[in-house]
C-alpha cells in the first residue's frame, strides 16, 4: 500500500477537525455517482459505475452446472474480482491477492445475505441441473472506496441480466429473478473522525473501515468490519444511520439506471 506523506497526512486531520474535507464535502456525503448497463455485450449482464475517480466494471455471466449437495434445488453464485495494475499502482498482476479476495467477499456476502436473487427460481433438474451466476468485477481506476463502487456495479448488472435459457435448449430466455438489492456504504474512522465514501487519501489513512448494507426498509442485511481500529458504539449508529439515509437516495439512483 501507498505510504502517505505525513505533510498530507497532518492536513487531512486538521481539516477534519475543522469539519471540512479536501474534496469540500461534508463527513456523511458521497461524491458524484454515474450508473451505465449493457457496456459488455457479450455478458449476460454488465454495469460501470464510477463514484467520483473510482471506476468499475461488472458482468454476469450464467452456465449449467450441478448444485450444492446441501442445497439441491438451489441455484449458485460465484463473485470474483480483479484488481488490475492499470487501475493503481499498488495493484500488481498475477492470482488474486488479499485485497481482491476481501472485496469479491464483501459483496458476495451483500448480495448472499439479502437474498437478492431467488436461487430457487434457478433450479433446472433437482439435485442435477442449476443455473451458476458468475459474477466478475474488474476495478479500472481505483481513487477510493472499491467496496461500493464494486457492489453497485454487481447490482446493476445482476438487475439487468437475462437468464440464456435459449442458449442450453432450455425455453426462452428470462429476466433473472431477483428481489430488492440492498446498498452498501462504507466508512472509515482516522484521528476520530469517520467519514463516508472515503476517497483514496482518507483510505490511505484510515484505522477502521465500516460496510453497513441496508435494504429499502432501512434494515441491516450484511456487515464487515475492516482494519485494526475500532468503532464505539455511538460511531456505529451514526455510521448505520448515514448508510440508511445514503442508501435511500443510491437505491433511487439504480433503479433509474436499471429503467426500473
Amino acid at each position: 500500500m501507498t505510504i502517505i506523506p505525513s505533510i498530507k497526512k497532518d492536513y487531512l486531520v486538521k481539516l477534519a477537525k475543522t469539519g471540512k474535507r479536501v474534496d469540500g464535502r461534508n463527513f456523511d456525503e458521497y461524491r458524484d455517482i454515474k450508473i451505465e448497463v449493457g457496456v459488455v455485450k457479450k455478458a449476460e449482464g454488465s454495469a460501470r459505475v464510477r463514484i467520483g475517480n473510482t471506476q468499475v466494471i461488472a458482468g454476469i455471466k450464467m452456465d449449467v452446472g450441478e448444485p450444492y449437495p446441501d442445497s439441491p434445488d438451489s441455484g449458485v453464485m460465484t463473485t470474483a474480482a480483479e484488481l488490475i495494475p492499470m487501475a493503481s499502482p499498488d495493484f500488481e498482476a498475477g492470482p488474486p491477492r488479499e485485497n481482491a479476495i476481501e472485496l469479491a467477499r464483501v459483496v458476495d456476502r451483500g448480495i448472499r445475505e439479502s437474498e437478492l436473487i431467488d436461487f430457487d427460481r434457478l433450479c433446472v433438474e433437482p439435485g442435477e441441473k442449476v443455473w451458476i451466476v458468475f459474477i466478475d468485477i474488474h476495478i479500472l481506476d481505483y481513487d477510493g472506496n472499491l467496496f461500493d463502487a464494486a457492489s453497485l456495479a454487481a447490482l446493476a448488472a445482476l438487475m439487468t441480466t437475462k437468464v440464456p435459457a435459449k442458449q442450453f435448449e432450455l425455453g426462452e430466455d428470462y429476466i433473472l429473478p431477483i428481489k430488492e438489492p440492498p446498498i452498501s456504504c462504507t466508512s472509515v474512522k482516522f484521528n476520530g473522525v469517520v467519514v463516508m465514501d472515503p476517497s483514496l487519501d482518507e483510505e490511505a489513512i484510515a484505522e477502521a473501515r465500516l460496510t453497513v448494507a441496508t435494504d429499502d426498509n432501512g434494515d441491516i442485511r450484511a456487515m464487515q468490519k475492516g482494519l485494526n481500529g475500532s468503532f464505539t458504539v455511538e460511531e456505529i449508529k451514526k455510521v448505520i444511520k448515514s448508510s440508511t439515509d445514503n442508501g435511500k437516495k443510491i437505491r433511487e439512483q439504480l433503479y433509474k439506471s436499471v429503467g426500473k
